[in-house]
């Protein structure tokens, strides 16, 4: 089964601990070589979220690297949540903003939790809504629903 949750929720008692020593081995060996391509940064990404604390700012300036590697609206989306959670949901909001996702699930519920972490119930209810309306994993489906559940009780 599988349990979709926020990052902030996540568990990281649960990851190995002897893939991520082995992961950022060969990190290190790709970086040596000066190797700069997307999958070395996405990699870096994915290192610096095994650490805890989360280097935000770090994870929001690779982010940065990658979409501009990439020139992807899924990556700055990434970005987004980066940003906020290094210098507050507004900031994040921003960039969300302006990406144009309307039809991609993740745009909506990105957008619903920022509106929701800056105290905007309506809109945070409206994005969390169209983004349950393009979901169709049941998971994923119960964290959207949840959310609506808490912001009804608001």
């Amino acid at each position: 089964m599988v349990i979709w949750c926020l990052l902030a929720d996540q568990d990281h008692s649960l990851l190995d601990a002897v893939e991520i020593t082995e992961g950022r081995e060969l990190l290190d060996r790709a970086l040596a070589r000066q190797d700069r391509g997307p999958y070395i940064v996405q990699a870096a990404i994915a290192s610096l979220h095994a650490d805890e604390p989360r280097d935000w700012s770090q994870i929001a300036a690779l982010y940065g690297e990658l979409a501009h590697l990439t020139d992807s609206p899924v990556i700055e989306l990434n970005r987004a949540v980066a940003v906020a959670e290094a210098h507050g949901p507004q900031a994040g909001l921003d960039i969300v903003e302006g990406l144009g996702l309307d039809d991609y699930r993740y745009f909506h519920s990105t957008r619903g939790e920022l509106l929701y972490r800056l105290g905007r119930s309506a809109e945070a209810r409206d994005a969390y809504q169209h983004a349950l309306a393009l979901v169709h994993d049941r998971a994923e489906r119960r964290l959207l629903e949840r959310r609506l559940a808490e912001l009804r009780t608001e």
